[in-house]
């Protein structure tokens, strides 16, 4: 049977939640791998810093990222009233997404096939 009143429930559900400022970015054309190289240079640094590291780096998962970070900061500043000074990146990670399986003629009638991967990237922010 019920434990409570759907409102209770609810109350106490979104108690629970986490509440830290995140954004999170479903089917990205980048494999975890290459994605993983630029988030692993921007964890547990502050905002500003990530932003300095992702603006000048010359891979693609950078720019993605990039909008990534701000969008998390934007978030933080309009949803949580943090401030986005004392922001710093507290988890940052990339999860397999679908593959896209392409074919590619080879020679004598041979077909390869092509995996084209993309991710799932989240960032999570808090306040120090």
């Amino acid at each position: 049977m019920a434990k409570g009143h759907r409102s209770q429930i609810k109350r106490e559900r979104n108690a629970q939640k986490d509440t830290r400022p995140s954004a999170k970015l479903s089917y990205a054309r980048v494999s975890v791998q290459k994605a993983c190289f630029v988030l692993d240079a921007i964890r547990g640094k502050d905002v500003q810093t990530a932003l300095g590291i992702v603006t000048y780096n010359p891979r693609y998962a950078s720019s993605l990222i990039r909008k990534l970070l701000e969008s998390a900061v934007a978030n933080a500043v309009n949803n949580n009233n943090m401030d986005p000074a004392k922001l710093y990146v507290e988890e940052c990670y990339a999860n397999n997404g679908p593959i896209m399986k392409r074919v590619h003629p080879r020679a004598q009638g041979r077909a390869y096939r092509i995996e084209k991967r993309m991710s799932h990237i989240t960032v999570v922010l808090n306040e120090r």
